[in-house]
């Protein structure tokens, strides 16, 4: 019996050792991870830059609290500021955390404006995270599902609706529209091209903050360093996670402007964010992406996968639609999908399934073997599910 809680479902694998892109079982079957622990393990398993950076950090200081200055969070800080061409940065452990953090701003900013009940735009479908702000903010009814009463004051919109958004122009309670570049726990869902310049109009025009969840996204999955650089535009607020660490526990919440000055002492915190450890990773992490040619590799192997796919695909009874952006990988089926993820596992795949959708993540340090690798099994397991 175990004695963890069942609030997972765990496939009956298990993983003793990594390296790039690869897992290796306790069975020493090799297994290609096409999902990188949801989009975490972006630079690859064991990557031998943040291995060494890890114990170089693990042997000199590991933890002080946020009551003491921390070098390694403040240049990290300030990198990430320049990246994203932001102001200010909160350090927590996670997506959710951040997002948290995210969310305060908003409700602050709403006060500041003389609003009792500030509201905050979220897009349905969207995810979030699980803390119970974070779910509530969330548009999706099975990750709520059980928890009423949600936190209030979170109105949920149709994503890639211009019109949605608009509709509360002459709402005057307003505080902030909260989105993800791309919806990616929903299978890839990605927005018209102009969509977040159109967005972040109407937040303007209305004195609104832009709150954009790259918790997915960020770091390198689209292409760019962070997906609202295709549409030429700043947020007010960007949350970040996942990639940030590589599989060590970060989030960050970065402000602009107004933003900036809504959180002061005593208003929020984290005991364990922005440790010295996790900073120390997440700036070696940035060494790797401006030494390695990450993002040209994201962008040449993103090309390379669509062609191939397009191809091979090409009026397949079974594929519904092909989404793709950077290494944000989705192929939406008309057929059951329910057998699908034990199948990969059994061909020695990591993937996931969402609803009726095929979705993978892959490192982005592939190369073009892996990804011909990738690309005949999933073909074959696409031809296997239509017959």
């Amino acid at each position: 019996m175990s004695h963890l809680m069942s609030n997972y479902l765990p496939l009956d694998v298990t993983f003793t050792s990594g390296k790039g892109c690869w897992l290796t079982d306790n069975k020493d079957q090799q297994y290609l991870d096409c999902l990188s622990g949801v989009g975490v393990v972006n630079l690859g398993h064991c990557h031998p830059t943040i291995t060494k950076a890890i114990a170089e950090q693990a042997s000199t200081l590991l933890h002080t609290s946020n009551w003491y200055h921390i070098e390694n969070q403040e240049i990290l800080a300030e990198r990430l500021c320049s990246a994203a061409n932001m102001d200010k940065v909160f350090f927590g452990n996670s997506g959710a955390e951040a997002n948290e953090a995210a969310i305060k701003i908003a409700r602050l900013h709403g006060k500041s404006k003389g609003i009792e009940n500030p509201i905050i735009l979220t897009a349905k479908q969207s995810f979030h995270g699980r803390t119970m702000a974070t779910l509530s903010a969330t548009g999706n009814s099975k990750v709520q599902a059980g928890f009423a009463p949600l936190v209030s004051e979170f109105i949920h919109v149709d994503f890639n609706d211009i019109d949605a958004i608009k509709a509360f122009d002459e709402n005057n309670n307003v505080a902030a529209v909260m989105l993800e570049p791309i919806q990616g726990e929903s299978g890839v869902i990605i927005p018209a091209d102009d969509y977040l310049n159109v967005v972040q109009s109407i937040c303007n025009n209305n004195d609104w903050l832009l709150i954009l969840d790259e918790v997915q996204t960020g770091i390198g999955r689209t292409g760019k360093l962070f997906a609202h650089q295709y549409n030429n535009i700043t947020p007010d607020v960007m949350t970040l996670a996942k990639g940030l660490g590589n599989g060590v526990p970060i989030g960050a919440c970065l402000t602009k402007g107004v933003a900036s000055e809504l959180l002061v002492p005593g208003t929020h915190g984290s005991t364990f964010g922005g440790n010295p450890l996790v900073t120390k990773v997440a700036l070696c992490i940035l060494d790797v992406f401006d030494n390695d040619n990450i993002l040209e590799n994201v962008n040449s192997q993103s090309t390379y996968i669509h062609s191939q796919l397009s191809v091979a695909l090409k009026d397949h009874s079974a594929v519904k639609e092909i989404r793709i952006k950077g290494l944000m990988i989705a192929i939406e089926l008309n057929v059951d999908c329910s057998t699908l993820l034990q199948k990969a596992l059994d061909d020695q795949i990591l993937i996931n399934i969402i609803g009726n959708t095929i979705r993978m993540l892959p490192p982005l340090i592939i190369n073009k073997e892996e990804v011909d690798i990738m690309l005949e099994k999933i073909i074959k397991l696409i031809n296997n599910a239509s017959t």
